[in-house]
């Protein structure tokens, strides 16, 4: 099993932290070379984001910030554009599809799910699912955590049996 390209740009991020003056270079060339990838180590990614397909083809602008928990598919890209100052902030625990490119000074809330091929070019509310190029709302989650948990496999959380009240049927 090869190394992915999130674990480069963490071990990248970690020695530029630390002052070590040309690995973090070397290793974001490694990236780029195993994976067709481009992953600087000045962009901020948050714990727990995950590339599909080790990263391939991914491109990320260096003044990026993607939160926490998110899943980054194959040919993403998250940069700039030209004429504007400024990249893409992008939330917690989002979902962005093959291909899909997210363009500018946007913000992309916690929860949301970009489709695949999609040009975002404008910002993307919590818990909101968009599509098409330019990308336009498909759906609006009142409870995105619970789509979230449900989609993604999670058992949401359970209530304990003392919570529930009794069928009707059995109360007196």
């Amino acid at each position: 099993m090869g190394v992915d390209a999130m674990t480069l740009y963490r071990l990248a991020r970690g020695l530029k932290r630390r002052g070590v003056p040309l690995l973090p270079a070397v290793l974001r060339k490694a990236i780029y070379y195993l994976h067709s990838s481009y992953i600087p180590e000045d962009a901020e990614i948050g714990e727990g984001t995950q590339l599909g397909y080790g990263g391939i083809g991914v491109v990320i602008h260096k003044a990026a910030k993607v939160g926490k928990n998110c899943l980054i598919s194959q040919q993403v890209t998250i940069g700039g554009r030209s004429g504007l100052e400024g990249a893409p902030v992008i939330g917690d625990y989002v979902r962005i599809g093959a291909g899909a490119k997210i363009l500018g000074n946007i913000r992309i809330g916690d929860f949301a799910v970009i489709g695949a091929n999609a040009v975002v070019l404008k910002d993307v509310a919590s818990g909101t699912v968009v599509a098409g190029v330019p990308a336009k709302v498909i759906r609006q989650d009142p409870d995105p955590l619970t789509t979230y948990q449900r989609e993604m496999g999670l058992l949401p959380q359970r209530t304990p049996l003392s919570a529930v009240p009794p069928p009707a049927s059995m109360r007196q």
